[in-house]
């Protein structure tokens, strides 16, 4: 999406993609971004089909041209030979393939002097990152990085036996689900949510965090303390506390918060609720508000591209590709991290700017996580000013609910008034 006649030096391109890895940008082109949006309810919720595309009166249009990227095997792109298609599909092939169509949309649309920003959501955030560094490789400087539910440091997400990270990156959002349900104790939930939160990551910080790295050391007193908090800030029982080693992965946490009324809370923004066949079990069935979503996106895209953008084909536009995310080489033996190259992409380039948008209801990549990889990456402390954070009342695709997409829109114009020329 460009405004016509304009010159290029004077109008700021962003390019757009989502995450996955194995998502086509559907969700930030019809969800927040675009000239048009997928009609939900007001909070994100999944309303009768048919479904419906309304103006978009939050576009970043007035912002700044949109080039949206759908990465080889989502949406319509597809590689040459299928064969192939698995060559794409790891951390640098895919710098590397959607470096490349910058370079040459950059050139056969005379856009090289344009300002030029970067937005990614979630696995798109780590991409974005690596870009910022491989781009600038190649000559290509960027004014801003846009990262939406943000995943640099996929060591903070790893429920992996002998990494006790992600328990306590994920707790302050455990807090957050059981204050949106209901599920604290009277003191807790009477309070608003941000002064909760508070309170839990520092407690998190400085004393479940050096409880877990006791392990076995840790005494008998110190663990019914930390059994007895566990539960005062999950909603959780003690017993199952207990039984957990002190250690709640999300996909129980799912399961189990809502169990005594047989309903499951989401992944991507623990406010939807589902219901499974079973009460019991130890992982949900599905995730709602993953799949609160699905249909009404797939309908409205292939409906747009056809009514309004008048694109034939029969091909099935991949809105997220199981294949490409199943079949993703992840490097063996390390955890992915592209926090690294956005540093150095900041200390080459001092005059970038990053902005995090965080949903506090986000269970897949948790904004505790995001502070934790940020405090981490060395920034030069004379740019840490041009790195801008936000949170909000959602999920992760934060956008889904009206009133967090407005103030997203009213951040992004605060941002770009300070990251453009």
């Amino acid at each position: 999406y460009t405004l016509d006649e304009q010159p290029a030096a004077s109008r700021p391109l962003t390019f757009v993609f989502n995450g996955g890895p194995g998502s086509a940008s559907v969700w930030l082109h019809l969800g927040a971004l675009g000239p048009y949006r997928v009609k939900m309810q007001d909070e994100g919720w999944m309303p009768a089909p048919p479904y419906q595309l309304v103006p978009n009166e939050h576009t970043w249009l007035d912002l700044t041209d949109l080039v949206f990227i759908d990465p080889v095997g989502t949406g319509y792109s597809r590689a040459v030979k299928a064969e192939d298609s698995k060559k794409y599909w790891n951390l640098e092939a895919d710098f590397e393939s959607v470096g490349e169509f910058i370079r040459l949309y950059l050139t056969r649309y005379e856009r090289w002097s344009s300002p030029l920003l970067l937005a990614g959501e979630s696995y798109g955030t780590t991409r974005a990152a690596g870009l910022a560094a491989h781009l600038f490789d190649k000559g290509i400087a960027l004014n801003g990085v846009v990262l939406i539910s943000t995943v640099l440091n996929f060591q903070t997400l790893a429920f992996e036996r002998g990494n006790d990270l992600p328990y306590t990156l994920f707790l302050p959002t455990y807090t957050a689900t059981a204050w949106y349900h209901h599920k604290l104790n009277d003191e807790l939930q009477n309070r608003p949510l941000r002064e909760v939160l508070a309170e839990v990551e520092a407690w998190a910080e400085n004393v479940y965090t050096m409880a877990l790295a006791k392990g076995d050391r840790l005494t008998e007193e110190g663990r019914a303390a930390l059994v007895e908090k566990l539960a005062q800030y999950t909603g959780l029982k003690p017993q199952y506390v207990e039984q957990s080693k002190l250690r709640i992965n999300p996909a129980r946490f799912f399961k189990e918060i809502l169990r005594d009324e047989n309903r499951t809370v989401g992944r991507l923004d623990s406010r939807f609720i589902g219901r499974d066949a079973l009460a019991i079990g130890d992982f949900p069935e599905f995730d709602p508000a993953m799949t609160a979503i699905t249909p009404p996106y797939t309908a409205m895209i292939n409906d747009y591209v056809r009514s309004q953008l008048k694109y034939e084909t029969d091909l099935p536009y991949e809105t997220i590709s199981y294949k490409a995310n199943g079949d993703w080489e992840w490097e063996r033996g390390k955890f992915p991290d592209t926090s690294e190259p956005l540093r150095s992409a900041f200390a080459r380039n001092p005059f970038m700017h990053a902005f995090l948008a965080m949903g506090l209801y986000d269970l897949a990549t948790p904004h505790f996580a995001t502070l934790y990889t940020l405090d981490h990456m060395d920034f030069d402390p004379a740019l840490r000013s041009h790195v801008h954070v936000a949170d909000y009342e959602a999920g992760h695709m934060l956008y889904l609910d009206v009133v967090q997409l407005a103030k997203l829109k009213a951040d992004i114009a605060e941002f770009m008034s300070q990251a453009l020329p």
